[in-house]
């Protein structure tokens, strides 16, 4: 009688050409550290001799480690490949919905031109939120901090504005941290606010460069604001960043989604796990997104802690936060770095990581 069977294993034999010393050192890593990576995130094993690999282990981590070598071995080529590089690489390979290389119909079409980046989307849930600011005048990103969602709404902003679809880019962000108030910080109100609003201002200097968003700035073309500063206020071809909205109470939610006016759109991004409000009072971000379920006009993309696109570390943190308050793996939701992906302009828009 035959006894049970072990999980199946594959072998595949894999050539990498055209064969080139310097591009095979640059795709193992020193001492392999790159190989050592992938075997341990897919659980196979890697033998090589020049340019000759065999792969062995579980049909589907040996499919996803040959996409991952060849991908890797064309950017070796031409740059250097660290462990964010591999890690990236095996979160695509890893999607739900892979990403074909130069494929219009998987890419959704969408890669925004900022003046010296192309960004596109990394992965389904990426491709879909930025398809979803496209196409909606309220979009919500929600997920947990990595998954490219303040990036990928900054540079949605910027392309608006570059092409003249929208005349002014407003942030906001709730003053809330960790029990602290605004006042507390010396300056005036944008000094105050620019502690906060950092990450966005991070995005801009990449894509525009710090000269063009300090001249922006001062033109009141890029606006920054307290989100106390946004009552009465109708906001008139803006595009319109609400960032770190886990932060706000339902009374500030509602009175901002009620600011917009003709031809602005908002974003609307946070992670309702990481909740700096009082614990009596409700999150503005949990509530309208149950509010406005269903609305016509309004999108939801939710982020998971597969879609982050930093050290692998911060996502098996984020995994075990989740497992350890018993919520599901599901709560939020790269299309990004995103992160995004960047490549010089000029470049062929292939996948380069931030």
């Amino acid at each position: 009688m035959p006894g049970n069977q072990g999980p199946a294993v594959d072998s595949h034999e894999l050539l990498l050409e055209p064969a080139d010393n310097q591009s095979l050192a640059n795709l193992g890593g020193q001492f392999d550290d790159n190989l050592r990576q992938i075997e341990r995130r897919l659980g196979i094993q890697i033998n090589h001799r020049g340019n000759r690999f065999r792969l062995s282990g579980p049909p589907a981590g040996v499919r996803a480690a040959a996409g991952v070598l060849r991908d890797l071995y064309v950017i070796a080529g031409r740059e250097a490949v660290d462990t964010q590089r591999v890690h990236i690489a095996l979160q695509e390979a890893l999607m739900e919905q892979p990403v074909q290389p130069g494929s219009e119909a998987t890419d959704g079409g969408v890669v925004m031109k900022a003046r010296r980046l192309h960004i596109r989307p990394r992965g389904a849930n990426q491709r879909s939120y930025m398809d979803a600011i496209q196409g909606h005048d309220l979009c919500f990103g929600i997920g947990p901090a990595g998954t490219g969602k303040t990036y990928l709404a900054v540079a949605c902003a910027v392309a608006a504005l570059e092409e003249e679809r929208v005349r002014r880019i407003v942030l906001v962000r709730p003053a809330v941290e960790a029990g602290e108030r605004l006042g507390f910080l010396p300056g005036d109100m944008s000094q105050k606010v620019d502690p906060y609003l950092r990450p966005m201002y991070d995005a801009l200097y990449e894509m525009l460069g710090f000269e063009r968003v300090a001249r922006l700035i001062e033109r009141n073309i890029i606006e920054v604001a307290p989100l106390a500063f946004m009552r009465g206020r109708s906001l008139n071809e803006s595009f319109v960043i609400l960032d770190e909205a886990q932060n706000t109470t339902i009374e500030q939610m509602k009175m901002f989604l009620t600011r917009l006016g003709f031809g602005s759109r908002a974003v609307v991004t946070g992670d309702i796990t990481q909740i700096d409000l009082p614990r009596h009072q409700v999150s503005g971000l949990k509530h309208a997104s149950e509010v406005l379920a269903g609305v016509e006009g309004v999108s939801f993309t939710r982020f998971t802690a597969g879609d982050v696109v930093r050290h692998a570390l911060v996502q098996r943190i984020v995994e075990a936060y989740q497992r350890f308050e018993g919520g599901p793996a599901t709560v939020e939701a790269p299309v990004g770095a995103a992160s995004a992906a960047i490549a010089p302009e000029g470049a062929p828009t292939g996948k380069a990581p931030r």
